[in-house]
């Protein structure tokens, strides 16, 4: 076999990154997201793009803070593991982005677990499995069951309180993993900073309460780089079994498109089969299926 050439990009050379054939339809996914020519990188043999990857980060990060475009040619793990290895940006995470149901189809099964063993060579370990979903507005707005009463909070210190509650007792996989790694504090704090990271207004966050005033749980309409998503659905223990966590989405429904948006992303890990049936409900199809994995080294 060949030497295999690693190249980071440039403005100059960025048409190679489109070079590679794009079976599991990646390209379309990130139709709306913005990737850096310099944090984008491929592995060439005999000046054929065999592997690439584009590392990601919001509008105003100085370095990246994931991997979320990595595709490799059938036969060539070992140059998409060398070039993860060998980039020049160390991150903890890396998304594979993969379509609906994509296990079903031989060639994109193919396809897809030539990315994941590639992943796996370059040392990072998987950690999830997520659905991505889109609702549009063809889809409906869903019912508001008006059992709740919503309502801005300025105190970021009631949706700390409130995040430690819910990942107490959780099925978000990151959240367990940060739980495991420095308890519910760790993981409350990391939920706020991704709150805050958001470029949306501070001021769209929410609490529920019940009639009486108790509270419910949070819900976080937001805005990312790619446009409006749900930020985040969460309902404290004590208040679980009564379907609360659908009140709270089709309220994030509401007061998203109540403020324009044309579509709203959202996603779940595909073992937390309440919330993923709560999306199904309120008419946010499956359009993309996430795989997560995180670095070891």
């Amino acid at each position: 076999m060949t030497d295999l050439v690693i190249r980071t990009l440039t403005e100059d050379d960025a048409a190679l990154f489109d070079a590679l054939p794009d079976p599991l339809g990646v390209r379309t996914a990130h139709r709306r997201t913005r990737h850096r020519p310099d944090w984008k990188r491929v592995a060439l043999r005999d000046g054929t793009v065999v592997a690439r990857a584009a590392w990601w980060g919001g509008p105003d990060d100085t370095e990246p803070v994931l991997v979320n475009w990595f595709d490799v040619a059938d036969g060539e793990e070992e140059a998409g593991a060398e070039l993860l290895l060998t980039a020049p940006w160390r991150v903890e995470e890396l998304e594979l982005t993969l379509p609906p149901r994509w296990r079903d189809e031989p060639a994109l099964k193919a396809a897809g677990e030539t990315c994941l063993r590639a992943a796996g060579a370059a040392g990072f370990e998987f950690l999830v499995e997520r659905f991505q979903y889109r609702w549009t507005p063809d889809r409906g707005l869903p019912e508001r069951p008006g059992r709740l009463l919503f309502a801005a909070e300025p105190d970021d210190a009631v949706f700390f309180d409130a995040l430690r509650r819910i990942h107490s007792v959780t099925l978000d996989v990151h959240a367990l993993r940060a739980v495991a790694e420095g308890g519910v504090d760790r993981a409350a704090q990391q939920e706020l900073d991704v709150f805050h990271w958001f470029p949306s207004p501070r001021e769209w966050w929410q609490v529920a309460r019940t009639r009486a005033g108790d509270l419910v749980g949070i819900h976080i309409p937001a805005r990312n780089p790619s446009g409006p998503c749900v930020g985040f659905i969460g309902v404290v223990p004590e208040q679980r079994g009564h379907g609360y966590a659908a009140d709270l989405l089709a309220e994030c429904t509401h007061f998203l498109a109540g403020r324009g948006a044309e579509f709203i992303a959202a996603d779940t890990d595909q073992g937390n089969l309440p919330m993923a049936a709560h999306f199904t409900r309120a008419g946010y199809p499956v359009v993309r299926e996430r795989v997560y994995f995180h670095a070891t080294t």
